[in-house]
């Protein structure tokens, strides 16, 4: 039987978080942070990385399973995201060890789906 799991929210990214990020992943591609750079790549603004949203996934697990292992986790990027954006974090668990989420902005377009798996 399924059940939703709560809602977790995330304010909005500013651009100095973009760039923090950058340095702790060692991931400096330019589409990140710099606003020029991302336009000339034909994206509107920079876009935040995924790997960014999928730790956010991770820590959402951690947050409604603080006493479980994770398992499995899989996780496929549907849409980009931008500082600025608020986003949510919705999840479900469908049996006693599995579960799905998404990660959505406040308009309720996707982010972030993935599964979950745990002992």
């Amino acid at each position: 039987m399924a059940q939703k799991l709560p809602d977790i929210h995330k304010q909005a990214l500013a651009p100095i978080d973009m760039v923090r990020y950058s340095g702790a992943s060692g991931d400096f591609n330019e589409i990140h942070t710099v606003p020029k750079v991302a336009r000339s790549k034909g994206l509107k603004e920079p876009i935040v990385h995924g790997m960014l949203l999928m730790g956010w996934a991770a820590d959402a697990i951690e947050v409604w399973f603080p006493e479980r292992k994770l398992k499995k986790f899989t996780v496929r990027f549907v849409g980009m995201a931008h500082a600025g954006e608020a986003f949510v974090i919705e999840g479900m668990l469908t049996t006693g060890n599995a579960g799905e989420l998404q990660i959505k902005d406040a308009s309720g377009a996707g982010k972030l789906v993935g599964s979950f798996e745990m002992d």
